[in-house]
């Protein structure tokens, strides 16, 4: 779109003149929108703008980007475009910028989202939640991660608390970020960041729930695309003890899983991201051994990835081609080297209750190998998950929370396989939630409440992709029902997926256009058509493992690799119960799918979500160049069409997004004007919230009263708690005056006070001087201090016989002190022996209720041993008995058989007899047999000869009976002529006979 000037107007069409300075071109009516007015340029809120349409919104976007103002209103949500720059909008004075602020306050930011959240949350007691959905890909994760710094700074905690949180982000962005082609800090896992409160409002603790790794990315990365960053970052360099630690070189073309993308990012340096990894495992409380666990697995993973096999001559049996990658492997892992090389090789496999050793082809090993390398770095990100959640939680009670959702934005490839298709099907349900909450439970709502609304239909349904993917007979269940058949196929697959749903469902399709990678069928998702390449997805689903590696990983010197592994149960000891009594299969033993478990943890989200009040902000990418300022129109347009940004403007200046409760509303705004409620008379809460309203000077047709709750246009709040902000802050005023004046009153007492007692001073001072000058005063002074001299002789008299007796009882009592710590002493070494004796029985005692415990513990272990063996005994006398029973029986039939048997042997002498003589008629039969079969032979040609003569003969008496036919249809229609010409000369003789009679009757 370009700014132009209408000059006129004329049957549909259009004279225009660009505003830019171009020449004059005509157009349709139809494409032309209109442009709003100057004072609406780089508008905050895009609800607010006059003309709404696909023009002003996308120039609106464009004029803020310019600017690098990157955050637009878009009525209740929020609008965020890349920068691909750095900007100083997430500084810690940023914060403080908007902690506290309303919406209009302040100019739009992501913190302002954050901040009525949290308001929100303290006024409702309700969970919200942030959603940045169908990201894009760009920078989502950096706003996710600010969200979070924000809420922990609002509320005051420690220094080290802080630091904590901080550190978390570049410990999950080595081992879960990776390069992509549209980003170089892809976050390639979903998160739901979930920061809870108490019931004050104060920060209580923190946790993460991870969705979807893209594991396979650890060991194959499409062109333009690299490995995580973690693995860069060991080969680094710049911690060099890493290098001979772990066996590994600086050069990244060494290791072919981190090689086949690129190898470097140009803005990313990874010697200085691992020193800002390496220090975030220490803040978050991680130590030594952990840490050198951590490269160590990671550099194990390296090395595995590079063991080669070759198979055996005249055999497809794979074995090592070179042993040294393996023993760096056994080395850092802390296993033994042949029995890893000879478990990838020949791995124990269960064939009903027995394990035998099964032979493996390069081809199986290398698959093997890429399966234990995706699984060992899956269950090591879901420990470090897990640490760091034990680092961020507290033992403080928890009330609410706010939660921010990160999940990977929707993916279109070149090629797209299994992990496309789960990531864009999460963002198809989270797209649903968005429209379903914005458009649909909007208005419902509205219908429920009895607030006059004409339904309005935005088309945004996503139901039919949703249900093609999910529900019973879907893509999903189709995959997880082949993942049962031994004998299923990436082909089997794929016809069953024709046959299901091409034709049938309006979004599946066969690929029509050809592409560099081959594509099986395409899926019209609502971000665009996407097509999939369908190898490798069944066992991408079931994700196998060789188990008997797994066990060498169990029994690992490395502890990490131990704990990593301690909660793994391979199918077999699933399906067997984990060798329980009697073999019988657990609850729920089944293996289950990766299909399964993201749909099983993605209905787990959408619950969780669905309890929330959520905010949704909508990130934006400006073009695919990552070029800083630059807008590309049309991708921009695409992005706002498929994610509903101007439906959802529209439904907010249309309806009324703010609701607000009689009984909350009453309580908050009756200061507004509190005549309206008296505070002694009791009024319904709906009618005193509806006088209320009335007597304030709002506009009334920007709310609606519903049934239970109050309905107000975007911004009414906004107006009403500007409001209530104006008569607290001149209740404030008063009240600050009226303690002023109080305080300064108690002041000024207190100065009259001061006053008099200076006077009262001053006067004694006066007098006193006044006295000092007088002769008996002055006489009387010297007298005053010789009156004393006569009375201290008695006082010193008295002194020293208090001194004599004071020093004999000293005596005495310094005696009696000797013999007080004597006994002192002696009690205390009979104290101390007793406690030895006292700790000694303690001992004693806590070793007798151990063995009680233990006696206590083994005979609960021994009766249900006892009653087990019981009701075995019990099992096997019943067995016994009916064995007994059956061996009678056996032993009856057994004679009867007998009798059989001998009179069987007398028949089968008596058969061999006959036998004898049967095989004698049988080759006399024979000799019978060829004679009859040469003369069959020659009946059958003979036969053959009369029926083609037979059929001769058919054939002859065929036209034979067409000729009698056509005979008797002219013998017919000659008949007929015979009878016409009878019939007509019989006329003609009546005629003539009839003539005569009449002219003799005249004569």
């Amino acid at each position: 779109y370009v700014k132009g000037e209408l000059i006129k107007t004329d049957k549909g069409k259009c004279t225009i003149k660009a505003c830019d300075g171009g020449k004059e071109m005509t157009v349709k009516e139809d494409d032309l929108q209109e442009m709003n007015p100057p004072r609406y340029e780089k508008c905050e809120d895009m609800a607010g703008m006059t003309f709404l349409n696909e023009a002003s919104v996308l120039n609106n976007l464009r004029s803020r980007y310019e600017s690098f103002m990157i955050y637009t209103y878009s009525g209740l949500f929020c609008v965020t475009v890349n920068p691909y720059k750095m900007l100083p909008v997430y500084a810690p004075y940023v914060i403080s910028a908007y902690k506290g602020k309303r919406r209009t306050e302040m100019p739009p930011h992501l913190y302002s989202i954050a901040d009525n959240a949290y308001t929100e949350m303290l006024m409702s007691k309700y969970r919200d939640d942030i959603k940045e959905i169908n990201n894009w890909k760009n920078c989502k994760h950096e706003e996710s991660y600010s969200i979070f710094c924000f809420g922990c700074r609002i509320r005051r905690i420690s220094r080290r608390r802080k630091d904590q949180i901080v550190q978390c982000n570049p410990a999950m962005e080595a081992f879960g970020n990776a390069k992509t082609v549209r980003n170089d800090n892809s976050s390639r896992f979903g998160k739901f960041i979930r920061i809870h409160f108490g019931s004050t409002g104060l920060l209580a603790s923190g946790d993460i729930e991870h969705y979807l790794l893209e594991k396979s990315r650890v060991i194959y990365q499409q062109e333009g695309e690299r490995n995580y960053h973690i693995f860069y970052q060991i080969i680094s360099g710049s911690k060099p003890e890493l290098i001979d630690q772990l066996l590994v070189t600086k050069d990244p073309y060494d290791y072919r899983s981190i090689s086949q993308g690129v190898v470097s990012v140009p803005s990313m340096d990874d010697g200085a991201e691992l020193l800002l990894t390496d220090d975030a495992f220490r803040v978050l409380g991680f130590n030594q051994e952990e840490i050198s666990g951590i490269y160590r697995l990671m550099a194990g993973i390296m090395h595995q990835q590079n063991m080669k096999f070759k198979n055996k001559q005249r055999e497809e049996q794979a074995e090592p081609d070179g042993t040294e990658d393996a023993d760096k492997v056994a080395y850092l892992f802390g296993l033994n080297s042949a029995d890893f090389i000879k478990y990838l090789c020949h791995p124990r496999v269960k064939v009903g209750n027995e394990y035998v050793t099964k032979g493996q082809s390069c081809n199986q090993v290398s698959y093997g190998i890429g399966a234990l390398s995706k699984g060992l770095f899956g269950r090591h990100f879901d420990w470090l998950v897990k640490l760091i959640n034990q680092t961020l939680s507290t033992k403080l009670p928890r009330s609410f929370f706010i939660g921010v959702l990160d999940i990977a934005g929707f993916e279109i490839f070149d090629s797209n396989s299994f992990e496309q298709l789960c990531i864009n099907f999460t963002n198809e349900k989270l797209q649903q939630f968005f429209n379903h909450h914005m458009f649909v439970l909007e208005q419902e709502e509205y219908k429920k409440e009895g607030i006059d609304w004409v339904f309005i239909d935005f088309g945004m349904d996503l139901a039919a992709c949703i249900e093609l993917i999910e529900k019973p007979l879907g893509i999903m269940s189709i995959l997880e029902e082949e993942c049962m058949f031994p004998k299923a196929s990436d082909d089997t697959f794929k016809d069953k997926l024709y046959q299901n749903h091409l034709g049938k469902s309006k979004a599946f399709g066969k690929p029509v256009k050809k592409t560099k990678y081959e594509a099986h069928f395409e899926l019209y998702h609502y971000a665009g058509t996407v097509q999939y390449n369908i190898c490798g997805w069944l066992e991408k689903n079931k994700d196998p493992l060789n188990n008997s590696v797994v066990d060498l990983y169990k029994k690992a010197s490395m502890k990490l690799m131990q704990t990593i592994w301690e909660g793994y149960t391979s199918p077999e000891e699933a399906a067997s119960g984990g060798g329980g009594k009697g073999g019988k299969r657990k609850k729920g033993g089944s293996f289950m799918t990766v299909s399964s478990l993201h749909r099983q943890s993605l209905n787990a989200l959408m619950t969780n979500l669905r309890s929330t009040a959520p905010h949704f902000v909508r990130c934006l990418i400006p073009n695919e160049r990552k070029c800083p300022g630059e807008m590309d129109s049309h991708l921009v347009l695409h992005q706002l069409r498929c994610n509903g940004v101007l439906e959802g403007i529209r439904i907010c200046r249309k309806g009324f997004p703010n609701r607000v409760p009689y009984g909350d509303f009453k309580q908050r705004y009756r200061i507004l004007n509190p005549n309206a409620a008296p505070e002694g008379q009791f009024m319904d809460s709906k009618k005193s919230s509806e006088k209320l309203l009335g007597s304030i000077d709002i506009n009334h047709e920007a709310y609606k009263l519903g049934h239970t709750k109050v309905f107000f246009r975007a911004g009414m709040i906004g107006k009403l708690e500007e409001m209530r902000d104006n008569k607290l802050s001149s209740i404030f005023k008063l009240i600050q005056a009226r303690m002023r004046g109080m305080l300064m009153r108690r002041e000024y007492q207190k100065m009259i006070e001061r006053r008099q007692a200076c006077r009262i001073i001053q006067s004694n001072l006066r007098a006193f001087f006044g006295m000092a000058n007088c002769e008996w005063m002055k006489l009387m002074f010297k007298i005053k201090p010789l009156l004393k001299t006569a009375e201290s002789a008695k006082e010193l008299e008295e002194m020293e016989k208090e001194f004599a007796e004071t020093k004999v009882n000293l005596e005495k009592e310094t005696k009696r002190r000797k013999e007080l710590e004597e006994m002192q002493v002696s009690f205390i070494q009979e104290k101390n022996d007793l406690v030895m004796q006292l700790q000694a029985q303690q001992d004693q005692i806590d070793d007798g209720e151990d063995r009680c415990d233990q006696l206590i513990k083994t005979k609960v272990e021994l009766d249900g041993k006892i009653k087990e063996l019981t009701e075995r005994l019990e099992d096997e006398e019943e067995l016994n008995n009916e064995l007994v029973s059956k061996k009678r029986k056996l032993e009856d039939e057994c004679s009867e058989l007998k009798k059989d048997i001998d009179d069987l042997e007398i028949t089968l002498a008596k058969v061999e007899k006959e036998k004898h003589a049967t095989e004698n008629k049988l080759k006399n039969l024979q000799e019978e047999l060829a004679t009859q079969d040469e003369q069959i032979a020659k009946l059958q040609k003979e036969k053959k000869a009369l029926q083609e003569a037979h059929q001769q003969t058919l054939d002859d008496l065929q036209s034979e009976e067409d000729k009698v036919n056509s005979l008797t249809k002219q013998k017919a229609k000659l008949e007929q002529q015979v009878d016409d010409l009878l019939l007509n000369k019989r006329k003609n003789y009546e005629w003539s006979l009839n003539e005569p009679r009449g002219s003799w009757k005249e004569i």
